[in-house]
């Protein structure tokens, strides 16, 4: 049974910043505008964080050479996934799960800030 309280001050926090980049900015721009205000935020706030880090891809044991790039990982361990959509659909939850899959990170937030009010889903394995 999966342990939903993890990480849960850290996620508090990094939704707290979500929030004031969304209530400055609304919606109607694109996901580098979130991200770029994401990151002042995040530095403002103390959250420490790495803006698109490159992760990489275990498959079979086997390091492919193919990376990915999240667009936060906060605390050393949680992914963060910057949407500006309409609304979030199962496929965004697919990606964040792989990237949570193959870093073996245990929580993932999936931000979407495309909406009137910002939306969240907080994804735990």
């Amino acid at each position: 049974m999966k342990n939903d309280n993890v990480y849960w001050q850290e996620c508090y926090n990094i939704v707290g910043a979500c929030f004031e980049v969304h209530r400055v900015l609304g919606s109607g721009f694109l996901e580098g505008v979130y991200q770029e205000a994401l990151a002042i935020e995040f530095k403002n706030g103390d959250i420490p964080f790495e803006a698109e880090k490159e992760l990489e891809i275990d498959f079979k044991g086997m390091i492919l050479n193919k990376k990915f790039k999240s667009d936060f990982v906060c605390y050393e361990k949680i992914i963060v996934e910057v949407k500006a959509c309409n609304r979030l659909v199962d496929d965004h939850i697919s990606q964040t799960l792989n990237y949570l899959n193959v870093t073996r990170f245990k929580v993932g937030l999936l931000v979407n800030f495309g909406e009137k009010s910002l939306k969240y889903k907080r994804i735990v394995l």
